[in-house]
């Protein structure tokens, strides 16, 4: 399952619009546009239960990288740059990855 499937496939359209240029990505923005910053803390949770691809209880910097696909299937890849910057965002108590607390946290930043 998609994190689209928790949205309206217009909001994931135009936030996937707005960041398609490398290094324009913007989690505060992004998360205001695809409506996820507007969801309850149980999507929230859905949410990052698929972005944790792996399953391991964290969003660690290879996720991160491929953050933009759970969205949908053929969005574009974050840069190296963009990566680190949301994950030093969220990664609130520096164990290089982002624990389902602090992805709730930088959502509703």
């Amino acid at each position: 399952m998609a994190v689209g499937a928790l949205l309206a496939a217009a909001d994931v359209d135009a936030a996937l619009a707005a960041c398609q240029a490398a290094d324009s990505f913007d989690y505060k923005s992004f998360f205001a546009k695809v409506g996820l910053s507007a969801k309850s803390a149980d999507e929230v949770k859905k949410a990052f239960a698929i972005i944790d691809q792996d399953n391991s209880g964290f969003i660690e910097e290879e996720e991160l990288k491929l953050f933009l696909q759970n969205f949908k299937a053929n969005a574009r890849v974050l840069t190296d740059k963009e990566t680190k910057a949301f994950l030093s965002a969220g990664d609130s108590d520096g164990d290089g990855k982002i624990g389902a607390e602090e992805f709730a946290a930088l959502v509703k930043a």
